[in-house]
């Protein structure tokens, strides 16, 4: 059995690729170096139509339903975009999956309007606020409160490692807190939107991170930070579940940008395997390096096989196909787990191909060399998907 992308699907692709050359090929190291977050070209992205993929046509999306593969588009477009530079890949990610798609699955009709036409179009930006200081992969452990006063919700609390969260085009950021206490002792957790500008609110400094330098990432704190009622997103107590059904979407897509960062790997060794002389002839020629590429070329058929997948697995079920929820979550898991570690692997195998060359920054192999190890840890560590997948066999693991 055999899987192939449709025509439409790989004219897509076409089109992707050609602008990431365009556009943002020929200034990622700059924007790497200078820790520069572009934002015209993230507004570039949303008029090509790339944050409006999975979007209706009425919030200014391409419509395109679970039978004509819009998430498989959206993967594409990630790899082709990560392709390229990471970060660019990394924002085109979490700006769709993690800003639009929220509000997208559980706004209600008024939020729906209030915000999806400026982010699918790309003119603004939204942030997914998990992450605590206190409660990273045991997001269960949210210490963020919100509590109701006087018509509002009243936010305290902090996030972290936050992407599209500070901007000059970010709009809003949707965070979870706990909301109140369940009869059995557990916090009620739910999700609210808090749009950018609001008094209490602050995006703290971007970080200085080992890669992504041009993407977007803050700290985030609320004091006091006052809400209308009406931004609660989805049924109270029901955000864990949301964003835990979030990031299995956003696992897939995570996948397909370290199927980019293996492209890029295979595509840069190759290169050089054939320009780089020594004991009179090119690299290439000798075992030990062939042998590496072709090891490339293996990691980025299986990554790429398993993201594909799973992508085709949820356009299946958003078209109302017989795949199971539980089907889906293990093929996210898989696709998540193998692709990112095969992408750490793929960076350090061609760094070794450039050698020297590789630790220098002016070859943008060292780039994604420190781009991808972050690949492993975002939405969901390894070690996350490792106790998903062993869960979805049935083992009873903690």
């Amino acid at each position: 059995m055999t899987f192939e992308l449709s025509p439409e699907h790989e004219q897509f692709r076409r089109s992707v690729r050609d602008f990431a050359q365009a556009e943002i090929a020929p200034h990622a190291a700059q924007w790497d170096r200078e820790h520069h977050f572009p934002t015209d070209v993230v507004q570039k992205m949303g008029a090509l139509g790339l944050m409006g993929l999975t979007a209706p046509e009425e919030y200014g999306g391409a419509g395109l339903a679970g039978e004509d593969g819009g998430f498989t588009s959206l993967c594409l477009a990630i790899e082709e975009i990560g392709r390229v530079d990471q970060s660019m890949g990394i924002t085109l990610e979490a700006a769709v999956g993690l800003g639009i798609n929220p509000i997208l699955t559980y706004g209600t009709a008024e939020q729906r309007d209030a915000f999806l036409p400026a982010l699918v179009a790309g003119e603004k930006l939204a942030g997914f606020g998990l992450t605590e200081p206190g409660a990273g992969s045991d997001a269960g452990a949210t210490s963020t409160k919100a509590r109701l006063s006087d018509g509002q919700w009243v936010v305290n609390g902090a996030k972290q490692f936050i992407t599209n969260s500070g901007s000059s085009i970010t709009s809003l950021v949707t965070v979870t807190a706990r909301t109140g206490e369940r009869d059995n002792g557990k916090a009620e957790i739910s999700t609210i939107i808090i749009p950018s500008g609001t008094p209490g609110f602050t995006a703290e400094k971007a970080y200085d991170k080992l890669g992504w330098h041009a993407s977007d990432t803050h700290p985030l704190s609320f004091e006091d930070a006052r809400v209308p009622e009406a931004n609660l997103l989805g049924e109270r107590g029901r955000g864990y579940a949301q964003f835990l059904a979030t990031l299995d979407d956003g696992r897939v897509a995570i996948a397909a940008l370290a199927v980019g960062c293996i492209q890029a790997c295979l595509d840069m060794s190759l290169e050089y395997a054939g320009e780089r002389q020594t004991f009179g002839g090119p690299i290439g020629r000798k075992q030990g390096v062939a042998f590496q590429i072709s090891d490339l070329q293996v990691m980025l058929d299986a990554s790429r096989l398993l993201t594909y997948r799973a992508a085709a697995m949820k356009d299946a079920m958003d078209s109302g196909s017989s795949v199971s929820t539980k089907d889906f979550k293990q093929a996210a898991a898989v696709a998540k787990l193998y692709a990112t570690e095969s992408a750490v692997t793929a960076t350090r195998i061609a760094t070794q191909i450039f050698g020297g060359y590789g630790f220098m920054e002016e070859y943008p192999v060292t780039r994604f060399y420190r781009d991808a190890k972050v690949l492993e840890i975002g939405e969901g560590t390894s070690e996350v998907q490792r106790m998903l997948i062993a869960r979805g066999l049935g083992l009873p693991v903690e």
